[in-house]
């Protein structure tokens, strides 16, 4: 690229909200897309107390005609979980072919020696079973998710018949220093862009700085889900302004905030709304 004032986010303060370790690629990205990109991390992961469902599949994971991941953190769940249990991922699920909800999933998949079967076109889990609706019915599925996972994906595995073993392979907690590193970067100078990749976020970030400023935070800002779920809760917390990205990736996020910023420098209307 060339100087700092010719980059699509130039001098833009972008709060990225995303647990701290899926974040490193995002955000080289929106300081390369001259950003000043801000963590916050809103949520963490942990592992669950009781582990036994989880553990009982991988023993048998033989069992399974697929597994669906719709999210990094399912697949590293599981590959600590085999860690654990001395069996490679590839062993245990040698059987089972792999879906993913998108590419960044899907690399997370390969990472661990799996080979991945189907990447949803849409990123969200009900659009990995909707397109997948035909090698479904009666067959048997694992699911590895969060304890505060969308159930949209069962209903749809359900209604095109599948056979669902769904387990807590990982809870998603409020990060400890979350709150703290929030009220850091919104009072240091206002954020021109936050980044919600789910409901966790958006929740623990209504919480911690309430739902009056919330909302002014909205008006003030873009709010920019990365997917529906995403866009769902902001609605629902009564945010009137949702960008929202193409897919899941990060070269739709830049490519999303890009367009936004270009468009409102020519006097964009306020409301205005993006896919």
């Amino acid at each position: 690229m060339g100087d700092a004032g010719s980059k699509p986010l130039a001098g833009k303060r972008v709060l990225v909200t995303r647990a701290a370790e899926q974040s490193q690629s995002l955000l080289e990205a929106l300081r390369e897309a001259g950003a000043h990109a801000v963590m916050a991390p809103l949520v963490a992961f942990a592992t669950p107390e009781d582990t036994s469902d989880l553990d009982r599949c991988l023993r048998g994971g033989q069992r399974f005609d697929w597994i669906f991941f719709t999210s990094q953190n399912a697949v590293r769940a599981l590959q600590e979980r085999c860690a654990a249990l001395q069996i490679p991922p590839k062993q245990s699920l040698a059987a089972a072919k792999i879906a993913a909800v998108g590419p960044a999933t899907a690399a997370a998949a390969r990472g661990i020696g799996l080979s991945v079967e189907y990447i949803s076109k849409r990123h969200t889990g009900v659009a990995l079973a909707d397109e997948l609706a035909g090698e479904l019915r009666g067959k048997r599925i694992l699911v590895p998710r969060s304890d505060r996972a969308n159930p949209d994906l069962l209903a749809a595995l359900e209604r095109h018949g599948a056979n669902i073993a769904a387990v807590i392979a990982y809870k998603t907690v409020a990060a400890e220093a979350g709150a703290g590193e929030l009220e850091e970067a919104m009072t240091k100078r206002p954020a021109d862009a936050v980044l919600f990749f789910s409901p966790s976020a958006v929740r623990n970030f209504r919480e911690s700085v309430g739902t009056e400023r919330f909302r002014a935070i909205g008006r003030q800002a873009v709010f920019v889900a990365i997917g529906p779920v995403s866009e769902r809760a902001l609605k629902a917390e009564g945010v009137e302004r949702v960008l929202v990205a193409a897919d899941t990736t990060v070269a739709a996020s830049i490519a999303t905030l890009a367009e936004f910023f270009s468009k409102a420098g020519q006097a964009q209307p306020a409301g205005a709304k993006h896919r």
